[in-house]
């Protein structure tokens, strides 16, 4: 697991306390990528959390960006966001 993956992990752990966690390196398919030549990464992130709960689909991104705001844009160029509750999985 890449320093940045487990930075990521440790934000989100301990911003939204998530039941299932799971965050993909993708920088190699966008190796070459303008983003990318600045060192910023892609990364999908799948997780669930019962922060989520009630909360519109932009507002459970916005949650996750802040809690990511640190590594933007610098360590983290693009990101995916599979964000649910516990109820929705």
């Amino acid at each position: 697991m890449s320093d940045r993956v487990k930075r990521i992990r440790r934000l989100l752990e301990a911003r939204l306390a998530p039941v299932r966690l799971e965050i993909q390196d993708d920088s190699a398919r966008h190796a070459g990528h303008a983003g990318a030549r600045g060192g910023g990464g892609h990364f999908i992130v799948h997780i669930v959390s019962p922060e989520f709960a009630n909360l519109s689909l932009v507002e459970r991104h916005r949650l996750v960006y802040d809690a990511l705001a640190e590594m933007m844009p610098g360590e983290i160029h693009a990101l995916s966001i599979d964000a649910r509750a516990p109820d929705e999985t």
